[in-house]
């Protein structure tokens, strides 16, 4: 009798009003989804194992909440009917508090920064966490969405019916998971994406209620409210991001005492440079071995830059070619306004693809390749570390090329990180010298929290042998090998 009356209640809104319901669920879902793993980037960075677990802690909900929406029943609760209609609107009342706190940067910041302070660095521990608390409960809340509609369809073909709701729920999320990343993302911003979120969220609310000025629409617009000065460019300029896209959360810090303009991608320092030209140190290292002895009258060498960072590698070296390679197309206008405060040199070209793609479509060889896509422990790309990268790598230096890579790494091998990236670099550029820029670096030094940016420089020989002897006592040809 419940269910009947609960029906005849909602009877006036037309299906498509119920339909579009349902397709916006699925857009919030998957766009959510989505923006938590973009979001979590700066702070634990985007490897597919913690990819995964926010991928899991939509999926596990959403089938929790399907079997949850069709199990509610209408009832009397303190003498007032709770019907479908007041369910559907708790719920997104409900998801919004919890997606408020988990889409919005500066509180994932306070987040993250606690846990670190509780002594919770494990990545896996703390997006386990992050999911639990901020996306498990919303996620389970809007699957309901589907059952609880399907109930104002009771007359009509259960079949047609069906198939109605699934294409609408099943485009909803397509058009989340296409349209947030490939256009909202990219045209208004990550944080603003956030936004249209609870806009969504507010406008079901909205239609979902009879009275539209009840204290529910009032809380829910509150939400709103607060969702969009979390979200606000104001905010990010107070946390001085310039850029919060796709792909990076950028910010810009100028130093007033040094005069020094730090770019941050994902809270790793990328670039270093003020107006005396100065730069990071293995930068400005990198610099003196590509100019070291060089004169006007050489040939220009090609080089390649994979990471552009602030196009400081480089800049101020008005005779080699530079092609700078990087997925974020937006680091050329920042690096001109914030970092370099001029425009590229014109021996400076910047190609915004990813460094794989670049490969593949480009036949240019060059005389240096310089790998610096690396930023910190976090933000590594998985893609860029492997040995058939490198091996695409190889096979575009000139012949007595060189390749330089920067890996920020243990300089004593104390991780498997360090230990592994080394033999894979060995295993494609088997002859190299190493270097470790820190002035405080020490051999016997095991903290394995101790990080440095350590360059490997490898140079193309013709006439290595591939598999080079090993000197034993039984056999040793040193004295025919070492130059005469």
């Amino acid at each position: 009798m419940l269910i009947m009356t609960a029906s005849k209640s909602f009877s006036s809104p037309p299906f498509m009003v119920l339909f579009l319901i349902i397709l916006l669920e699925g857009f919030v879902v998957l766009s959510a989804e989505l923006l938590a793993i973009r979001l979590t980037i700066p702070f634990i960075g985007s490897g597919t194992d913690t990819v995964s677990i926010i991928i899991a802690a939509v999926l596990m909900p959403l089938a929790f909440g399907y079997q949850a929406g069709g199990s509610f029943e209408p009832a009397i609760r303190s003498g007032r009917y709770y019907g479908i209609r007041q369910k559907l609107i708790f719920n997104m009342v409900t998801s919004s508090l919890f997606l408020v706190a988990g889409l919005s940067y500066p509180i994932i910041g306070i987040f993250f920064e606690t846990l670190h302070e509780l002594g919770i660095h494990n990545r896996l521990a703390m997006v386990s966490l992050y999911a639990g608390l901020f996306l498990v409960t919303p996620v389970f809340l809007l699957a309901q969405t589907i059952p609880l509609c399907s109930n104002y369809f009771l007359h009509e073909e259960l079949s047609r019916i069906t198939g109605k709701i699934l294409f609408f729920s099943t485009f909803g999320s397509f058009f989340g998971a296409v349209f947030t990343t490939v256009v909202l993302m990219s045209t208004i911003g990550v944080h603003h994406t956030v936004t249209l979120i609870f806009i969504i969220l507010f406008f079901l609310v909205f239609i979902l209620s009879k009275r539209k000025t009840s204290e529910t629409v009032l809380l829910s617009f509150i939400v709103l409210c607060a969702a969009m000065g979390l979200n606000s460019n104001s905010v990010l300029h107070v946390l001085n991001i310039v850029e919060n896209n796709k792909y990076n959360t950028i910010a810009v810090y100028n130093d007033p005492h040094s005069g020094d303009r730090h770019l941050l991608i994902n809270k790793n320092a990328s670039s270093r440079y003020n107006d005396n030209g100065r730069k990071h140190l293995y930068a400005e290292f990198i610099e003196t071995l590509i100019r070291d002895g060089q004169s006007s009258a050489d040939i220009p060498k090609d080089i390649l830059v994979v990471g552009a960072g602030g196009f400081t590698i480089g800049y101020g070296d008005h005779q080699n070619r530079y092609d700078y390679v990087d997925i974020d197309g937006s680091l050329k206008d920042i690096a001109e306004t914030y970092i370099l405060k001029s425009e590229l040199q014109d021996n400076q070209v910047f190609h915004p693809l990813p460094a794989r793609a670049y490969f593949a479509q480009s036949n240019k060889s060059y005389d240096l390749i310089i790998l610096d896509a690396y930023f910190g422990d976090l933000s590594i790309p998985e893609h860029l570390v492997t040995q058939e990268f490198f091996k695409t790598v190889k096979s575009h230096i000139k012949p007595g090329g060189v390749v330089m890579a920067n890996f920020i790494m243990s300089p004593n091998f104390v991780d498997p990180f360090s230990r592994n990236i080394d033999t894979t670099f060995r295993s494609v550029f088997p002859f190299y010298s190493r270097h470790v820029m820190r002035h405080d670096y020490k051999p016997f030094n095991t903290d394995p929290t101790f990080r440095a940016n350590t360059i490997y420089i490898y140079t193309d020989n013709p006439d290595a042998p591939e598999k080079p002897s090993i000197y034993t006592d039984n056999k040793n040809t040193m004295f025919f090998d070492k130059p005469q």
